[in-house]
């Protein structure tokens, strides 16, 4: 295992939380500037985000090719969602794991367009499940992945939801999908990590987590997402 000192250590938690303010004065201008619209096609609204992105903060590498936007029924597809127009009762997902992927982090919020009540309670539950998430992770310092994992599960049963995702976070610096990632049953908090979530990795890193809590709207076949760090904010 490599020694790391606390300057290291600090660094990088303060580059992890840099990534996520930046998404945070992003996303905040993505909504005060109306950019998601009904009628609007999510390519065009991924390029306005870009382009917001790059003028606040210079921002180009990781974007190229790369989409924030989900809406509709494709907030439930796990990757090469096909391009659509935003509807006026959608639910539109913005990830923008591409701008942090220079960060080592994710965030995600969830927008409710129009008065589709029903779309506006799933967020509202959702809310409840990542607090109440973050609430169990604060509340226990030997808390494994497996035992909060179960939690988010529980919270969202309580909720009369099911979850969207075989897990509901991952390591900073760990990629959001894929066969071999998911085998590293270790880096996620899933099902199967018994590890505790607090502690310091083989590379000496201490362990600093995303927390992704996905719930799904079974009537309307849409999800709605949240994701920011779990452990640093």
């Amino acid at each position: 295992m490599t020694t790391l000192d606390r300057m290291d250590m600090g660094l990088r938690a303060l580059r992890l939380m840099e990534g996520q303010r930046m998404a945070q004065h992003l996303y905040g201008e993505v909504i005060a500037t109306q950019v998601i619209r009904p009628g609007r096609s999510e390519e065009e609204v991924d390029n306005r985000i870009a382009l917001i992105a790059r003028e606040l903060f210079g921002v180009r590498a990781g974007l190229v090719g790369r989409r924030f936007v989900r809406s509709g029924p494709n907030t439930v597809v796990g990757g090469g969602w096909p391009g659509r127009v935003i509807g006026p009762q959608d639910l539109v997902v913005l990830d923008f794991e591409p701008l942090l992927a220079p960060y080592e982090t994710g965030f995600a919020r969830t927008v409710a367009l129009g008065d589709d009540l029903s779309g506006r309670r799933l967020l509202d539950d959702l809310a409840v499940v990542a607090a109440g998430a973050r609430a169990a992770f604060r509340a226990d310092g030997a808390l494994t992945g497996r035992e909060l994992h179960a939690r988010v599960r529980d919270l969202a049963a309580g909720a009369g939801r099911r979850t969207g995702s075989w897990h509901c976070g991952r390591l900073t610096g760990t990629a959001p999908a894929g066969y071999a990632e998911a085998m590293r049953r270790e880096s996620f908090i899933g099902p199967d990590n018994d590890l505790p979530l607090r502690r310091t990795l083989e590379e000496g890193w201490r362990a600093h987590w995303i927390l992704q809590v996905s719930l799904v709207d079974q009537c309307g076949g849409r999800a709605a997402v949240h994701a920011e760090l779990l452990d640093l904010a």
